[in-house]
């Protein structure tokens, strides 16, 4: 029997926790048009501060329950799968429309941990309280990267943000799903989540790293440090 107020909770826990992701890709609509040396400068910025919760993502999120939970033959098949399965659909991306890893990535981040929230807040509310924080500081950089990366495949403005708003209630599926079905089958979400981490971590290496770069300038890719360690502070924070 499931506590109706828990359920609820978890839900508006998981929503909000993606809706940050429709936040950051309306702060990127509303900034200004113009090009200038320093937006640049700002937006490689956030482009490293995205990849560095990425990488935490992978590091303190996704892949733990994996390493405690799955045998090491089980662990490093399931990874590897998730890089190629993701190789393969950014190669297939890539000859039609150009590749949209930042939006992938977001979506391969957003969906296994709102998944872990559901199936860790039957016994642990406070750390599924303090996962759905995680996420939607994850989220919020993504989002913005997202609609810039969108915007340069010329998708228009309206379709981004209301595929960025439709894209957060995938978080109160997904904590559903994990709250019903797998709060007893820790090998199953850990599963999900390593696949995640394998599809992420090529998605960073292939795509999102190169962007942060910009020729001269140096201060962009310190994102990633300051992305890295708000992850980290989050993951010490949840323990």
């Amino acid at each position: 029997m499931h506590d109706m107020s828990s359920l609820v909770l978890i839900l508006v826990a998981a929503w909000l926790s993606g809706l940050t992701a429709f936040l950051g890709g309306l702060a990127a609509w509303l900034e200004p048009s113009r090009e200038t040396r320093l937006k640049r400068e700002i937006t490689h910025g956030i482009i490293a501060f995205g990849g560095g919760i990425l990488v935490a993502s992978v590091a303190f999120a996704l892949t733990p329950e994996g390493i405690k939970d799955l045998s090491p033959l089980v662990l490093a098949a399931v990874f590897l799968l998730g890089g190629g399965v993701f190789c393969v659909l950014d190669i297939q991306l890539a000859r039609r429309k150009g590749s949209v890893a930042q939006l992938m990535a977001m979506i391969m981040d957003f969906v296994p941990e709102a998944i872990s929230l559901g199936a860790v807040f039957g016994y642990n509310p406070q750390l599924g309280l303090l996962l759905a924080l995680m996420i939607g500081i994850q989220n919020l950089p993504e989002g913005y990267n997202s609609y810039r990366e969108l915007r340069g495949h010329h998708f228009r403005k309206s379709a981004i943000l209301i595929s960025l708003f439709a894209i957060s209630f995938l978080g109160p599926l997904s904590a559903s799903l994990g709250y019903f079905l797998l709060q007893d089958r820790s090998s199953i979400t850990a599963s999900i989540m390593v696949f995640a981490a394998g599809g992420i971590l090529y998605l960073i290496f292939q795509d999102i790293a190169p962007q942060a770069r910009m020729h001269r300038h140096w201060t962009p890719p310190l994102g990633a440090v300051v992305g890295f360690m708000v992850g980290m502070l989050c993951h010490q924070w949840v323990l």
